[in-house]
């Protein structure tokens, strides 16, 4: 929808990008307000879950989607350090409530795929699109 938002000339390319957080049967968009941060940053305390990106390129005469996962492996928080990242209000507009790029990158013990997915935009997976295009 988001790339289909805007109109088109010949050579124009709209990218468009989507993403979001997976821990078990819950998906975490961005939160609501500081205490579903903090609940979603203790869903997250200790364990993996995987990160959704859908990417969609569009022409004026074609549509191409992909999607990028990667799995990351939070550490351990207590409640204290839950809070005080809350309050940095960090987690605010992020989806799952975390930038692995900023302050929670302290929190990260491993991730399995593309860091740039986390952040929120799979660059290889667009460059290799725009390549096929």
């Amino acid at each position: 929808m988001k790339a289909l938002a805007s109109s088109l000339s010949d050579g124009d390319i709209v990218l468009a990008a989507d993403t979001t957080v997976a821990v078990g049967t819950d998906i975490l968009l961005k939160p609501r307000d500081a205490a579903d941060a903090r609940d979603m940053l203790a869903k997250l305390s200790g364990r993996s879950h995987e990160v959704y990106t859908g990417v969609c390129l569009r022409t004026s005469n074609s549509i191409a989607t992909e999607s990028a996962c990667t799995k990351v492996w939070f550490a351990t928080l207590t409640a204290a350090e839950i809070d005080e990242y809350v309050r940095s209000n960090e987690p605010m507009d992020k989806a799952g409530a975390y930038a692995i790029q900023g302050l929670a990158s302290r929190y990260i013990q491993r991730i399995d795929g593309s860091y740039s997915n986390v952040v929120g935009l799979p660059v290889e997976l667009v460059y290799r699109m725009l390549k096929q295009l």
